[in-house]
């Protein structure tokens, strides 16, 4: 419980009380595979993207790169990769972040009902619009609209998505 709200602190920009958290963690199980292999490098690497360090951020997830498929139960699933693809997009990289965002709609049976099982789409799109591959963007875009097309129509990630779907040429 306390990773999940971690990592919702983080991913909302709050890095104080994330950190603060992620410290809690780390003191508290030291020798968790778990928590020492998934749960702190998709923490710190947010963080790291948090303070604008994406070249940090993918250094932090290299330790999560042999477990970030596994099955972790109830605890959320796939998130060293999604955190990874949007260290790729703030790099600038494309190609890696498609690499990255795809895993997941790979990988649904491990993501379920997780919102990164959408928002990869939306990684996906603005990874192919950094490519200048407007097809594939546009395609990517028009998927994660259309599972989000039930979703409130004020939330600011959707705002933002329908907004860069628009502009695409």
């Amino acid at each position: 419980m306390e990773y999940g709200a971690a990592l919702a602190l983080a991913l909302a920009g709050d890095v104080t009380r994330g950190q603060a958290l992620a410290d809690d963690l780390e003191k508290r199980f030291p020798m968790d595979t778990l928590v020492r292999f998934n749960f702190l490098p998709t923490l710190h690497a947010q963080i790291a993207l948090d303070r604008n360090n994406s070249s940090k951020a993918i250094e932090f997830l290299q330790t999560a790169a042999p477990y970030e498929l596994g099955n972790v139960g109830n605890v959320v699933a796939l998130y060293p990769i999604y955190v990874r693809g949007q260290a790729y997009l703030a790099a600038h990289q494309g190609g890696k972040a498609v690499a990255e965002f795809q895993k997941i709609p790979d990988h649904r049976g491990v993501v379920i009902n997780e919102p990164i099982g959408a928002l990869a789409h939306l990684g996906l799109a603005r990874a192919y619009a950094l490519q200048d591959n407007t097809a594939k963007s546009r395609a990517a875009y028009q998927n994660f609209l259309t599972l989000w097309k039930d979703a409130d129509p004020d939330i600011p990630v959707y705002l933002t998505a329908k907004s860069e779907f628009a502009k695409l040429p």
